[in-house]
């Protein structure tokens, strides 16, 4: 009569058991971790920190034909926190100025904290050295004298760091560009609006 053979099932190993455990672990804390992000988020509704130029007047410009350009200006910088739950710090905070593509000056602060629903002004007066033109840029230079409208480029950037009470910090970079156009009569600004802020 034939016998009926069985066989002993094979054990798991322990480590493959540990490493289940560590898993099921790991996607716990995941999980859970979202739901007191999305929480917190729907608590504090964070928005963008950003900058904005509120104030830019070109005091003086002086254009030798040779080629060589000398400015002095003064530049209004605002960085604003619009939560009203949250503080923001900005860091690493540079802009700079340009004309026709060539660097006129280099503009930096130190780091900086917001207070929740603020703003921070960082007020800018420099001279720049005699700076070389090159021909498109006398070209330019030329032309935009002529018209009566002098501009310059203007980009930026900054860190920021979005905070909410101990634990939840969320980190952006934020960037400006924009162009910045002077009357060559009196030095005002012309239809000023340059803001990190999209939209």
């Amino acid at each position: 009569m034939p016998k009926l053979i069985t066989r002993q099932g094979q054990r798991t190993n322990p480590l493959i058991w540990m490493l289940a455990i560590v898993c099921a672990i790991l996607a716990t804390a995941v999980i859970i971790t979202g739901i007191v992000v999305f929480v917190i988020y729907m608590v504090y509704k964070p928005k963008m920190p950003y900058i904005k130029v509120a104030y830019a007047q070109l005091n003086h410009l002086d254009y030798d034909p040779s080629g060589l350009l000398k400015i002095q200006m003064a530049l209004d910088v605002v960085v604003e926190n619009d939560n009203d739950r949250a503080r923001a710090g900005f860091s690493d905070l540079s802009f700079l100025l340009r004309f026709h593509g060539i660097d006129v000056a280099e503009l930096r602060a130190d780091p900086l904290d917001v207070a929740k629903n603020s703003s921070s002004e960082l007020n800018y007066r420099f001279q720049s050295s005699p700076i070389p033109l090159d021909k498109k840029a006398m070209e330019a230079m030329e032309v935009a004298l002529r018209r009566g409208v002098v501009p310059f480029d203007l980009d930026g950037h900054a860190r920021t760091r979005w905070r909410a009470g101990l634990f939840l910090s969320v980190r952006f970079r934020i960037h400006l560009s924009c162009p910045l156009n002077f009357s060559a009569r009196n030095g005002t600004a012309i239809d000023l609006d340059c803001s990190s802020k999209s939209g």
